[in-house]
């Protein structure tokens, strides 16, 4: 289902980063363990959610883009950014717990999503976690199931000793020992949803991705096309992992819009 994950984050690592001042921002003690997010903006609750090893700070760029039409909030999710690092293994289902607690203490009972990869994953787990709190959502360079051992040359360059090669993950998470789970845990992201669960998906789902995402097996994104159901499928031409990314993101931006305010 993935995952161009090295590569990709360097062409996101090079994206501007526009100034923004959120109207709220704290970080909150769900599960055990504190989450970050930030809020910008108003209207109904956007979420917006990032890849493995980026955090909040890479989804900036595109509050300007939503910000007059959503209560947009950003997430450093599980491990991540400002949220507390990893003290247990890699769980896609955890993760996605920890964010419905965030959610229960935001008392949010509906929102619109986005998710990058690992976001895209998270998602998914949301939706079966908490089945009627999505209205709709996006998921980019994500679909169903993966797993990191699939990609053996990933784990191979993805590691603590070659941390100076990922020179975003300094910026994103600040201290050695964050960034050392987070490599430290790659090992362990396996995320599978069956056919069964699938079909009990309840919002609409906009599956987006590029024809040059080494990590997107199209027998795969058939599967999940075919069992959820309200899904459309948009497969963006000569373009790999971050589909929303560089050239495409102003279609991205106009696309994104028409299908969230879908009623």
């Amino acid at each position: 289902m993935k995952k161009h994950i090295i590569f990709i984050l360097f062409i996101l690592i090079s994206t501007s980063i526009f100034s923004q001042v959120p109207k709220k921002s704290e970080s909150v003690a769900v599960n055990g363990k504190y989450i970050y997010y930030e809020v910008y903006g108003k209207g109904k609750p956007l979420f917006l959610l990032h890849g493995y090893t980026l955090s909040s700070k890479s989804w900036l760029p595109y509050v300007k883009d939503f910000e007059k039409e959503y209560e947009v909030y950003l997430i450093d999710l599980t491990g991540h950014g400002k949220s507390d690092a990893f003290k247990e293994d890699l769980s896609i289902k955890s993760v996605a717990e920890d964010l419905n607690s965030l959610v229960q203490y935001l008392k949010l009972s509906k929102i619109k999503a986005i998710g990058f990869s690992f976001g895209g994953d998270i998602l998914y787990q949301l939706a079966l976690t908490n089945p009627p709190l999505i209205e709709s959502m996006i998921t980019i360079g994500a679909v169903g199931t993966w797993t990191v051992n699939d990609f053996p040359e990933y784990q191979k360059a993805f590691t603590f000793e070659n941390r100076a090669n990922f020179p975003w993950l300094l910026t994103s998470h600040g201290t050695d020992d964050k960034i050392k789970a987070l490599m430290n845990q790659f090992k362990n992201y396996t995320v599978k949803i069956t056919n069964e669960e699938l079909q009990t998906i309840k919002p609409e789902v906009l599956i987006m991705i590029g024809d040059d995402d080494e990590g997107m097996d199209l027998e795969e994104v058939a599967r999940v096309k075919k069992n959820l159901p309200k899904s459309d499928l948009w497969i963006l031409p000569n373009v790999a992992h971050g589909a929303h990314e560089g050239e495409t993101k102003g279609e991205f931006i106009t696309k994104s819009k028409i299908f969230l305010s879908k009623k």
